[in-house]
């Protein structure tokens, strides 16, 4: 099984509120490796909102992305592109 993992700055206007942290999620859920976001030793499944909106990542933050399967490297690479854009 593959593994990519990956420091990303996060650049969104308002980092992962609401409305792009479900476009993540719809991201994510397109493939079928698991994917996990980390910031400050915490890590969440990153295919749950909630989850995802209880890291507090705003703009600027440093973040991992974890992605662990057959697609990982697609995964990883489509969640970074999305996470390096300003998606506000």
């Amino acid at each position: 099984m593959e593994r990519i993992e990956s420091q990303i700055i996060v650049n969104s206007n308002h980092g992962l509120h609401a409305r792009p942290a479900a476009v993540f999620v719809q991201i994510a859920n397109k493939f079928d490796s698991k994917v996990s976001l980390a910031k400050d030793g915490e890590c969440v499944d990153g295919k749950s909102i909630i989850a995802i909106l209880s890291l507090g990542i705003n703009r600027g933050a440093q973040v991992s992305l974890i992605a662990e399967g057959r697609d990982a490297k697609e995964t990883a690479d489509e969640l970074r592109k999305f996470l390096e854009s300003n998606n506000d």
